[in-house]
């Protein structure tokens, strides 16, 4: 069977169904991605008919093959392909000329007896060869058109070179900063998740998933993983429903809603199920609640590890466990195309199971437009165009710009002038390899810009810019804090560059301890005590636990993993180029002991009542350290000011069927133009269920010149306000509400409204 090319029928319908396929995204307040249709939203003509003529010809052993995705270092991957025995291959990016791979492992599928094409997938979640900031990061842009465009860019790059599926982006919420893949998603919010969710599906799957710059993107890990206990990496999660449903839920509904493409269960157990054989999660809630139509992919060997698990005897009942459950595709461990077979030939796998796993698999295909031209994705000429090109390093460098935090800045510090002596001291001052972050994709340390090269390039004298290390990122000596000590006290300014390197963030690297490791703090405490100003930039993965910098630096800068641009984009801050607008998308604790802490927590009956020492014995506190976090979600300052005034709610009452708006007016009072992240937080007084103290339910960045103010309004409806109920139900319940508008967590900007039930 011969597969039709670019100038068939087929290939026009094709591009006429997806050009006019979907549903609109339900945006939120926030500023909104691109609007267009979700690319499953409509059938291309013709597919179906297609893929069941294609179906009724197949062999059980070729059905299984295209429901496996092997690893290139498969055995005998080369004939397995070209007897039609796996659907693709992942792990493609590192150490591969990928362009030449992909080509030439199309070229062995077009052998094969039914000349199926193959998908490659990749890795690709914060950029394919032009490395943007990690996703965390990214996050605390809170900007949902940059983060679309990012995305964008990186399908472009990956696309071209054959890679037409990722495995991002992760979705999970999480609210535990020891977990080590905080830094691969959005953070502690399901608000601002869903709104980061949206933008990266839209990125990575434009409005036309056939197109030969769009790839299919993957929500991970449904569900539940960012709730591991005790913040270790693999480990189980118990999840009350209720909490399922208002927290964890949302960010992969939003994917779905916004038309990804697939999905992937987690590997770990919710609530004492692994999820690739929890059929309620998968089947139940993915696909007939949501009505989810792409495909289901297993994690990276997730199922034969359902055997770990207990829950399964045998690799076999482990492959129809999965299968059963609703998971298409068993992801590099080759257990599907062990052991489905025997299954299948004696019943224990209906074959209505197996077929519509593979029907599904087939439609993905015929959406990215393989049957149409197996080859579309490879492009030499398009890579040279587009791979790291002038307009994605631009970009790399405005979007970690926008991501940095700053948190601290005494007696302005910041901007620093550009003729100033500085002594950069710190063990990730020229680190390359950690600014790529983790999974980089096709990344190249040497393309990244070191934060000294940075500082030297924007300094008026590089001359003037001297570096010491001081102490290694972990253990090492710290023979080398008097040197550095000697390079403050003869500056105007010192720079530390301190925190986490790349083995203490990403997959399976949590950490109990989550301040400065090494002896870090050591070389802060000697340069501070020179008595130089002394402005800390931190490197990190994930919120990190640092009330003695906190309470001592001068000013402290949150650069997170920044990319490729890391230097130009520190330098762009601390300089004065850029004016810093990041806001965190998660808490900052004062002390490991807090953690799990988040905003959006309950009232207890006995809140914090420090009014005599009595009421503050029978309150809930610490001994040792105060209930409140060292830095609040939603934070981050400016060099310039803003005040936030005039707050109305109209109408004051709201119904089921209306909508209401809320007004408020920000104005720069400072003396430089800026940008800030105006946020608006709502609480239910009395519900069925403890409410919450503030919940996200919108934002919005709003850039103005010295003196120029604007009013922002957001709109409510009563959806905004449903919740998980007492009853198990979910819904809203009339009462009353607070309103809070300000550029954090913490606003006490207020005003109230009513839910009436008529």
């Amino acid at each position: 069977m011969t597969a039709p090319r670019n100038t068939s029928k087929i290939a026009v319908r094709m591009r006429l169904a997806c050009l006019v396929a979907g549903w609109g995204m339900l945006l939120p307040a926030a500023a909104a991605v691109t609007p267009c249709s979700a690319p499953l939203a409509v059938d291309p003509p013709g597919m179906h008919a297609f893929v069941e003529r294609l179906l009724s010809h197949m062999t059980v052993r070729e059905k299984i093959g295209q429901l496996t995705i092997l690893g290139k270092d498969a055995q005998h991957l080369d004939t397995r392909i070209r007897k039609g025995e796996t659907g693709g291959t992942n792990g493609v990016l590192p150490d591969t000329d990928v362009l030449a791979y992909t080509r030439r492992l199309q070229q062995l599928a077009m052998q094969s007896r039914l000349k199926i094409p193959l998908w490659f997938m990749g890795d690709v979640n914060h950029g394919f060869r032009t490395i943007f900031p990690v996703p965390l990061a990214l996050a605390a842009t809170w900007d949902t058109n940059l983060v679309q465009r990012v995305h964008r860019a990186a399908a472009q790059e990956a696309t071209a070179v054959g890679v037409d599926w990722t495995f991002s982006p992760m979705v999970d919420i999480t609210r535990d900063p020891r977990w080590g893949r905080v830094v691969e998603g959005a953070g502690e919010d399901p608000y601002l998740g869903s709104a980061m969710a949206r933008a990266q599906v839209r990125g990575f799957e434009g409005c036309n998933l056939a197109s030969a710059d769009t790839m299919m993107a993957t929500a991970k890990h449904f569900a539940g993983y960012g709730a591991a206990e005790a913040g270790r990496d693999y480990n189980s999660a118990n999840i009350p429903a209720y909490q399922l449903r208002e927290t964890y839920l949302p960010p992969f509904h939003a994917a779905v809603k916004a038309g990804v493409a697939s999905v992937m269960p987690s590997l770990t157990t919710l609530n004492g199920i692994p999820a690739t054989a929890d059929h309620a999660l998968i089947e139940g809630v993915l696909r007939r609640r949501w009505s989810f139509r792409g495909v289901v992919v297993s994690d990276y060997d997730a199922v034969p590890e359902l055997v770990e698990h207990g829950v399964a005897a045998t690799p076999g009942d482990a492959a129809r466990m999965a299968l059963e459950a609703g998971v298409d595709i068993d992801l590099h461990s080759g257990t599907y195309l062990r052991e489905l077979p025997d299954l299948a030939r004696t019943g224990k796998v209906p074959m209505n199971v197996l077929d519509d796993a593979v029907r599904r698999v087939l439609e993905a295909k015929y959406r990215l437009g393989l049957f149409t031209d197996p080859f579309r994705y490879d492009s030499p000429a398009r890579a040279r165009r587009v791979i790291r090109s002038a307009a994605h390093v631009a970009l790399a460098r405005q979007a970690a710009d926008e991501s940095m935090v700053l948190l601290k800045n005494t007696h302005g510090v910041l901007p620093l002038d550009r003729r100033a002596r500085i002594a950069v001291i710190g063990p990730l001052a020229r680190d390359r390899v950690t600014m790529l972050g983790q999974m980089p994709a096709a990344g190249r340390a040497q393309e990244v810009v070191p934060i000294l090269d940075g500082i030297r390039e924007a300094a008026r004298d590089p001359s003037g810019i001297g570096y010491a290390e001081g102490v290694p990122v972990r253990g090492g000596s710290d023979a080398g804090i008097e040197r550095a000590v000697q390079l403050a006290r003869h500056a105007q300014v010192a720079v530390l560059v301190l925190g986490e390197n790349i083995d203490m963030f990403g997959e399976g690297l949590s950490r109990s301890h989550i301040g400065l490791p090494g002896r870090q703090r050591q070389l802060a405490r000697a340069v501070i005590a020179t008595g130089t100003p002394t402005v800390v930039v931190l490197i990190s993965g994930r919120p990190l636990a640092i009330p003695w910098l906190a309470t001592h630096a001068d000013a402290l800068l949150e650069a997170w993993v920044p990319g490729d641009e890391a230097g130009h984009a520190v330098a762009d801050i601390l300089f004065g180029a850029v004016n810093p607008s990041g806001k965190l998308p998660m808490t900052f604790p004062r002390d490991v002991g807090q953690v799990p802490i988040h905003y959006a927590h309950q009232h207890t009956g006995r809140p914090f009542d420090d009014s005599s020492p009595l009421a503050l014995h029978y309150s809930t506190h610490y001994v040792d350290v105060p209930n409140t976090p060292l830095y609040p979600f939603g934070y981050g300052l400016s060099y310039t000011r803003f005040r936030f005034s005039g707050i109305a709610v109209q109408p004051s009452t709201l119904t089921v069927e209306g909508s209401l708006h809320i007004r408020v007016r920000i104005r720069n009072t400072g003396q430089r133009r800026g940008s800030d992240v105006v946020q608006l937080y709502v609480h239910q007084q009395v519900a069925s269920r403890s409410p919450p103290v503030r919940l996200l339910k919108g934002f919005r960045r709003v850039t103005l010149d010295p003196g120029s103010s604007r009013v922002v309004t957001f709109t409510l409806h009563a959806a905004d306000l449903a919740f998980d109920r007492a009853d198990g139900s979910w819904g809203t319940e009339p009462g009353a509400f607070d309103v809070y508008v300000g550029d954090d967590s913490t606003a006490t900007l207020h005003a109230r409204f009513t839910l009436v039930s008529h």
